[in-house]
């Protein structure tokens, strides 16, 4: 088997590619943009002449005319390399207000946005699903959708548990395996002397997990390893839980900071507080 990494990064237009493939670089990859199918077998042959170890290809619906081929050149990929598809995607009405934002033209651009949007998703459909990861960039920043990516590929040998936080007042979020509601533990915000602070400092900590509380974390958490286990043993590589309350500030990050400790036997490990900034008054 090849020591190469090859990974291959598609999506739809304004979901995260140039960011993702930025990551990729940082993280040493010789990163080459829409690439047509046909050329992949032949990059991936030439980097390894060269002693390339880490190779990334990003491919997407400006390059649809030449998909036809795909699915033979995947195949022919897949049997030189254990390759890995990562999928960017987002909400149309995100996709939407970036393309506003930026007055960017769409690549397939001959008709309204909507309508490109809904061609798009039938042309990537193959490659979403095949994807190893899929992941939705709706409600990540550039630093959380960075995270993602590179956490998806450190550990991709091995089975990894993302335990992320969040606040159900800002959305759930859309591309985690498993959301968990811990609303009824004790609320910190409630208390003066705690609601400016964080589900990351020891007093908050102490608010949150009482005596009267702790059965129910342990009952979470079993609960957790359970569902973390029966994805390992399908034969998942990477498998995420979402812990929500009601701001993302106190009670989701006490217990996913909790969660990712205690479960390292499973490759826990926290990827993201996505509201924990968000501070009410």
């Amino acid at each position: 088997m090849s020591a190469m990494r090859f990974v291959l990064i598609s999506g739809l237009s304004g979901a995260g590619k140039s960011t993702a493939l930025r990551a990729l670089d940082d993280a040493g990859f010789f990163v080459t943009d829409n690439l047509p199918p046909a050329l992949w077998l032949e990059l991936y042959e030439r980097a390894e002449q060269s002693g390339i170890h880490r190779l990334a290809v990003s491919t997407d619906a400006r390059a649809h005319l030449f998909f036809g081929e795909m699915e033979a050149q995947l195949e022919a990929l897949f049997q030189k390399t254990p390759a890995q598809l990562i999928f960017l995607e987002a909400s149309t009405e995100v996709l939407l207000q970036r393309y506003n934002l930026t007055r960017r033209v769409h690549p397939l651009g001959d008709n309204s946005l909507f309508m490109d949007f809904r061609r798009e998703h039938e042309i990537l459909a193959p490659l979403r699903a095949r994807a190893d990861v899929v992941i939705d960039t709706t409600t990540l920043e550039t630093k959380a959708l960075v995270e993602r990516v590179t956490s998806s590929l450190l550990l991709e040998q091995e089975f990894s548990l993302g335990v992320s936080s969040f606040g159900f007042k800002h959305a759930p979020p859309r591309d985690s395996d498993l959301v968990l509601d811990v609303r009824g533990l004790p609320n910190p915000y409630y208390n003066l002397d705690l609601r400016y602070h964080t589900g990351l400092e020891q007093h908050v900590v102490d608010y949150i997990f009482t005596p009267a509380t702790q059965e129910f974390y342990a009952g979470l958490r079993e609960y957790v390893r359970s569902s973390a286990n029966l994805a390992r043993l399908s034969g998942r590589r990477t498998y995420s839980v979402a812990i929500g309350c009601t701001g993302g500030r106190h009670r989701s990050v006490a217990v996913a900071e909790r969660l990712a400790r205690e479960l390292s036997d499973l490759g826990a490990r926290v990827t993201d507080h996505r509201d924990i900034e968000k501070v009410e008054r």
